[in-house]
């Protein structure tokens, strides 16, 4: 039996933002059970704590989706150094926690809420005729209702749609076939400040993730300075009942992305 929590992120009301499950002490674990306890859970993402190979990192994590394991995702960056610190976890440095993944070290700062620096973008630029046809055309998306779009990469394969307003973002609805193995990302800017994203991603078994802390950072790293303040809060998750928000702020060039964080279930979980 291994220590589990269940963690709520990206809201401060219980089951309105975005679950993440939460393995302690998954050091003996093997790849297949970590890929069928995440299938079992069917969870956007499941995740497991391990001891760090890094001599700066804090702890190793493993975030697995129900298709397949992702070098870095935000939410349960947020939600794993959560369980982590609750379970008793004691950081090498005072004020942040730092992370090992796949996509290497990431700094978690603790304040009012958890935060995370969002790491480089892997891929960046403007998409390609043919690849924005086909995003459009999967989410349903009139081509004149996309105003700029640009790959925004940094670890699970995003591209970014921003569309024109946010209630054409709550128009979008997905194809999962047409979208074949593209992981989008849809931002819509009010007039007065408003902030809709949704994210959709059936390749790794997740038609559309509830709140998305890797894409917010990635549309701040694209939009911030030319169509986004340097401080704002994005909805997410509306769609699909929840309640998201996540707080952005971009420091000295680095993007931090927070989110509030609630554990809704502890106990013990086989996987033997």
């Amino acid at each position: 039996m291994l220590p589990f929590r269940q963690v709520d992120v990206f809201s401060d009301q219980p089951l309105l933002g975005n679950p993440v499950a939460v393995v302690h002490d998954a050091d003996d674990l093997s790849d297949e059970q970590m890929e069928a306890f995440a299938r079992w859970t069917n969870l956007s993402e499941t995740t497991f704590l391990l001891r760090p190979r890094s001599a700066t990192a804090d702890y190793r994590l493993r975030i697995f989706t129900p298709g397949g394991e992702l070098p870095f995702a935000g939410h349960p960056t947020l939600g794993s150094a959560h369980a982590w610190l609750e379970a008793g976890g004691v950081p090498r440095n005072e004020g942040e926690v730092v992370q090992e993944c796949g996509a290497g070290d990431v700094v978690v700062r603790r304040g009012e809420r958890l935060a995370f620096a969002g790491p480089p973008l892997l891929h960046d630029g403007p998409l390609d005729d043919a690849t924005l046809e086909v995003a459009a055309r999967a989410l349903e998306v009139v081509p004149g209702e996309v105003v700029e779009a640009a790959w925004i990469d940094n670890g699970p394969g995003w591209l970014g749609l921003l569309l024109r307003d946010p209630d054409a973002v709550r128009a979008c609805r997905l194809d999962a076939a047409a979208a074949g193995d593209l992981m989008i990302g849809v931002v819509g800017i009010g007039p007065d400040g408003e902030v809709e994203v949704r994210a959709f991603c059936p390749s790794i078994g997740v038609p559309e993730d509830p709140v998305t802390g890797s894409l917010n950072a990635g549309i701040a790293a694209w939009l911030v300075g030319s169509r986004l303040p340097s401080s704002y809060v994005a909805a997410q998750g509306a769609a699909l009942g929840r309640k998201g928000r996540v707080h952005v702020d971009v420091e000295g060039g680095t993007v931090w992305v927070g989110g509030d964080t609630l554990t809704t279930v502890v106990g013990d979980v086989a996987l033997g």
